[in-house]
């Protein structure tokens, strides 16, 4: 359960393995791509296939780090949506804003076809 964090080539992946992700999680995904972007990693995918439910705070922190990775000229991209985490996405318009995969494979390819 958790974060795991995985380093593919040039791209961090950050899996969330857990139903509920809130205020704790955020803290630590915040932390730990803090720490990636400050060592010169551009690429993020943030998995959130297991996750039944995000709260406002996780949200926040997803979005932030967008604007964090675009300042530095790098990407962000998600990977999975279950019903009601979708549901949220599109409540908020956010599924507009975030490059959405269906499995990490497609997401890590991606990143190879860009410029």
């Amino acid at each position: 359960m958790g974060i795991v964090e995985e380093v593919i080539d040039d791209i961090i992946v950050e899996i969330i393995n857990m139903d509920r992700a809130t205020l704790k999680e955020a803290d630590q995904l915040k932390s730990l791509i803090s720490d990636k972007l400050e060592r010169g990693y551009k690429k993020i995918i943030i998995d959130i296939s297991a996750v039944e439910f995000i709260d406002s705070t996780f949200l926040g922190v997803i979005v932030n780090t967008l604007k964090n990775v675009a300042a530095r000229k790098g990407d962000l991209k998600l990977v999975g949506f279950k019903p009601a985490v979708r549901s949220m996405f599109e409540l908020t318009r956010l599924f507009r804003v975030f490059e959405s995969f269906g499995d990490l494979q497609d997401a890590i390819k991606s990143f190879n076809t860009q410029k």
